[in-house]
């Protein structure tokens, strides 16, 4: 996955088909965004942000109005050859001057690369294992997250997600492998309540030892392939981004929660973009959706409480 937060600036630049990225219009007011609320941003570590503060959204104009970075990896902590963290301290302040010193966006926030209960080391099928290893894992990005002088944006994500990538391509949601970091699969199911108590644990960790809020990046079809359409899908009094739908296209950057070329912001486990608690929205970049910049998110900072 690759967070970035986007935000609706007022003079959105244009790109014309056929035309370089880089070759934008002129960013103008960058203290305002349209519709009120709405940021531009980035996550992880390929968009590049220039110039001098205060900074503007590169490639879209307008603010640029924060940046969201992995603050830790299941597997990275676990010490898994090869894993990593997609984050940028340049980007991170860069979000955080914009918005400590002109109050423009929500300046720095973090996400979790959260691992099911199928890369658990103590992993024993029940609900009560599960829910312990969410928690650990909220321990361990609050722990990281103070070591990085702490976050602007008051919501702490759950990348919940099926990356295929080693060492588990599902990340241990429906699968139990035989080590965390083996990508040997012993089992090939995994109960959704088991799996929705591994959520749960991270939550309830998170909202009983900080002041954050919980939040939790899927998309509709990565939801309901980990926790299916029952009780463990719903999920109506938290925070949601969505990485779905996504175009290529930087032209069609969205106006609010709708594309310009048409298409609206679905989110999952019985929310809709109307809902308060509809809060981001990768609508760029994720996944196979490249547009030669990095991922780009639409954030309605509004509906924060």
């Amino acid at each position: 996955m690759a967070l970035v937060l986007a935000i609706g600036g007022v003079a959105t630049a244009t790109v014309t088909a056929g035309a370089s990225i880089a070759a934008t219009t002129a960013v103008m007011r960058l203290d305002h965004d349209n519709p009120a609320g709405f940021w531009w941003g980035t996550d992880s570590s390929p968009v590049e942000v220039p110039g001098r503060a205060p900074y503007s959204m590169p490639h879209l104009g307008g603010a640029y109005g924060g940046y969201i970075g992995m603050t830790g990896n299941w597997a990275y902590w676990l010490g898994c050859k090869g894993s990593s963290l997609a984050y940028s301290a340049a980007y991170a302040a860069q979000a955080r001057i914009n918005y400590t010193r002109y109050h423009w966006g929500v300046g720095y926030g973090a996400y979790w690369f959260m691992g099911g209960p199928g890369v658990d080391p103590h992993y024993n099928g029940t609900a009560a294992e599960a829910a312990r290893w969410g928690a650990s894992q909220a321990a361990r990005a609050l722990q990281d997250i103070a070591n990085g002088r702490g976050i602007n944006f008051r919501v702490v994500w759950a990348d919940i997600e099926l990356p295929g990538i080693k060492p588990a391509k599902d990340n241990g949601w429906n699968s139990v492998y035989t080590s965390p970091c083996s990508g040997k699969a012993r089992q090939r199911f995994v109960p959704a309540a088991v799996d929705r108590a591994d959520f749960n644990g991270f939550a309830d960790y998170i909202t009983k030892h900080s002041h954050y809020k919980v939040g939790v990046y899927c998309s509709p079809a990565a939801w309901t392939w980990i926790f299916g359409t029952g009780i463990a899908s719903r999920i109506t009094n938290t925070y949601e981004w969505t990485y779905g739908p996504q175009t290529a296209h930087l032209r069609s950057a969205p106006h609010g929660w709708c594309l310009k070329s048409g298409g609206c912001a679905h989110f999952f486990g019985g929310l809709t973009y109307r809902s308060r608690y509809a809060l981001m929205w990768q609508w760029s970049g994720g996944g196979k959706v490249g547009n030669g910049l990095g991922d780009l998110d639409q954030i309605d900072s509004a509906r924060l409480r």
